[in-house]
């Protein structure tokens, strides 16, 4: 079987535009200009599974290599990344159509910064850690806790952030000494294919990690062939996959749909607040997970903070030029255009105000512009399901207590912020607050802090990336237990006897039985 790499046809370049395409390739598009830049392979389960194969032969041989071996290739790899990035964020861009800075910002920047933290941190979150215990039947006993790779890892990639939040998930599980097979989204693809390339001329020994590109399929498949799914992407595909893995009980970590609040105290810093609202709300079009997706204004500063976001709004140049011509590009997905101009819809449909944009671009390409709504509340689509998209619906409330309870009001959970200048207060209403993370003065930066868990509450996902949960549950936990001297036969041992077992009973008293019980 030809790598999947070596089966992509590009189709942009070529003397007339077009290539001669097989009926199992997936077409690449460019979001911001609707063309067709690439055809990639929808690799079958038959595929998978060999890749699979492949995977676990070589594996061994990079667990092998241990956390020096293999930091020595991940930190190449970040020094290759930072060397490349002008070329990496082109690809990023072809096929999603973000701005220069936002590749630069959340792509690159990221990358750079895994692939160290990862060679730098996986010895010490997987050390064998010595256990103690009260149990004097362990006692003497050396008792350790021993991580080990689990073998094969799955992860399934969302179009947003090829690099970011498909490829990075790979990181530590490659870390740990796993193999790895990575199904990008088949919207953004190329990326990853890319990062291939770095890998490999960084030493990461061949199938060690491989592409499988292709649709829900090629995932299914890789569901059925792996140790472990990571998973990033909505909610009701997140159950579908979990649904999936239930079949061969294949462990999951899923990081899902978000519909996040930021919450604007009566004494908040406003410039701040709107600053932040109107970036993190328009950032990669919208479409990120931890994007501000809505915002509630105590009521004494809720005209001063609309209007300051009305002119940073206005003031947006939507495009997809060079650095520094565009803040906001293209959005990725067709569908998902469609969504953000219904959530617009059924807001104005029951009386809310559009202040800055409301339509979706014309010509070619994926686009609507950024926009502000006004005079929401819960019985819109706007307010209550996500809409991945460059929108920032604002609603006025009566004191923190309604923005607590609003901002609660939602089956998701994965971020929030909350912005005044009384910290204590607001680090109070944040604690408050059903999400994974929470921003107290700032938004999602959160992300940026390795060292910090990154998941969800309620139906915003299960585990967390980062932090020591974030390599550690690409490991099976081994329990050893060391005995070093010891009597020929233990007193519990057979055969049982009346003597030693009133002796266990009296020390199980003894132990147990003594303290304060109220």
């Amino acid at each position: 079987m030809a790598s999947v790499e070596d089966q992509v046809v590009e189709t942009s370049g070529n003397g007339n535009g077009t290539a001669a395409v097989a009926a199992d390739q997936i077409p690449v598009e460019n979001p911001a200009t609707g063309e067709v830049i690439a055809h990639v392979p929808d690799v079958s389960a038959a595929e998978v599974a060999e890749m699979a194969r492949k995977a676990r032969a070589a594996q061994p041989a990079w667990e092998a290599l241990g956390f020096e071996g293999r930091g020595r290739v991940l930190k190449r790899m970040q020094k290759w990344v930072l060397d490349n990035s002008d070329e990496i964020i082109a690809v990023i861009r072809s096929e999603t159509g973000k701005t220069y800075e936002d590749a630069q910002l959340a792509e690159i920047s990221y990358g750079a910064s895994a692939f160290g933290f990862w060679a730098d941190n996986a010895p010490k979150y997987l050390a064998d850690e010595r256990v103690k215990s009260a149990n004097v039947l362990v006692a003497g006993k050396k008792l350790m806790m021993r991580y080990k790779p689990l073998g094969l890892i799955g992860v399934i990639g969302p179009w947003n952030y090829p690099l970011t939040n498909s490829f990075g998930d790979c990181i530590p599980a490659l870390a740990a000494g796993n193999a790895v097979i990575l199904k990008p989204s088949e919207i953004t693809p190329l990326t990853s294919l890319k990062l291939l390339e770095g890998l490999k001329e960084c030493g990461v020994p061949e199938h060690v990690f491989q592409v499988a590109t292709g649709r829900g399929g090629t995932g299914a498949a890789l569901t059925d062939q792996v140790d472990m799914i990571m998973f990033t992407g909505s909610t009701a595909t997140g159950k579908k996959v979990m649904a999936k893995a239930a079949e061969t009980l294949t462990p999951v970590s899923l990081e899902l749909g978000g519909k996040d609040p930021l919450i604007v105290l009566s004494d908040a810093d406003l410039e701040r607040a709107a600053n932040s609202a109107v970036y993190w709300g328009m950032f990669n079009g919208g479409q990120t997970c931890i994007s501000v997706e809505r915002v509630y204004v105590e009521e004494p500063v809720y005209d001063e903070f609309v209007a300051k976001v009305t002119e940073k709004a206005k003031a947006l140049r939507q495009g997809a030029g060079d650095m520094g011509t565009a803040d906001v590009g293209s959005m990725t997905f067709p569908p998902q255009v469609d969504i953000v101009e219904r959530h617009v819809e059924d807001a104005k449909a029951k009386g809310a105000k559009v202040l800055v944009g409301g339509h979706r671009g014309k010509g070619g390409g994926y686009w609507f512009e950024p926009t502000v709504l006004v005079d929401v509340d819960h019985t819109m689509e706007c307010m209550t399901e996500e809409t991945f998209g460059p929108t920032l619906p604002i609603m006025k409330v009566a004191d923190a207590e309604e923005a607590i309870r609003l901002a609660n009001d939602s089956p998701y959970g994965l971020g929030a912020s909350v912005y005044g200048k009384d910290v204590d207060r607001a680090e109070a209403v944040g604690r408050r607050l059903e999400s994974g993370a929470v921003c107290i003065n700032d938004s999602l930066v959160n992300y940026t802090a390795l060292e910090l868990p990154m998941g969800g509450a309620k139906a915003s996902g299960l585990g967390t990336r980062h932090g020591a949960g974030g390599i550690r549950k690409y490991c099976q936990q081994q329990a050893i237990v060391v005995t070093r001297f010891a009597m020929k036969k233990e007193l519990y041992m057979y055969p049982y006897k009346g003597r030693n077992t009133k002796l266990l009973g009296r020390a199980l008293k003894f132990l147990y039985g003594r303290g304060k019980r109220d």
